[in-house]
């Protein structure tokens, strides 16, 4: 009995390893799959740092919408504040709007609760709306895992871009091609969104901290 167990017995961390990483990968319960390239955007209406209520509707005018997934907390968030903060301003006569979404649960991450967010944009003057996702339905809609993480949609509200802002948290590591986003809607902007290239690339951050 033994050795005919043996063999299985061998196996079990590699297996229970197996197991451990499969469930990790599915993602809280009504997760949606990441939106593919081309998907329409989720609606939605969240509370927004100055307590408005802020849609995608509301922004049915622009030409580029940007949604992206962040938070306080995470150094990768805070690494490309300052960028996504420029890159507003830059495309501000563009008719783009970002919007920026926090999906985090505030008792996991308390720098993340709703007044640390209002705090946040005050001092860093966000000159976008700061959503917050309370019931988590809207980043399982989109598929976010992590923050930040983008997905940018053209006039149509049609996905054309998704994942990474850039390649590097450190401004001056970016290479000029690697700047994924701004690359897409510059793309955008000159009416060639066939040529954005990549159009989906894998985001690196912080995993979005989900309600137990």
């Amino acid at each position: 009995m033994t050795r005919a167990l043996s063999p299985f017995l061998n196996r079990a961390p590699l297996l229970l390893l197996l197991c451990i990483a499969l469930l990790a990968a599915c993602g809280p319960e009504g997760h949606s799959e990441t939106l593919t390239i081309g998907a329409s955007a989720p609606a939605f209406s969240l509370k927004n740092v100055d307590e408005a209520v802020v849609s995608l509707a509301d922004y049915s005018d622009c030409h580029v919408v940007c949604i992206v997934f962040t938070c306080n907390h995470c150094p990768f968030a805070k690494a490309y504040e300052d960028r996504l903060i420029q890159l507003q301003k830059a495309y501000d006569k563009d008719d783009v709007q970002f919007i920026l979404i926090n999906p985090n649960d505030p008792t996991i991450k308390p720098e993340d609760s709703f007044p640390n967010m209002q705090q946040r944009a005050a001092e860093k003057h966000y000159p976008f709306p700061y959503l917050i996702d309370e019931t988590q339905d809207i980043a399982k809609a989109y598929g976010a895992f992590r923050t930040p993480e983008v997905y940018l949609f053209d006039a149509g509200r049609k996905l054309v871009y998704h994942g990474l802002i850039d390649n590097s948290t450190e401004e001056k590591e970016v290479q000029e091609d690697k700047r994924y986003l701004k690359l897409a809607i510059d793309h955008l902007l000159a009416g060639t969104p066939e040529q954005i290239d990549p159009k989906d690339t894998k985001a690196f951050g912080c995993t979005i901290k989900w309600k137990k």
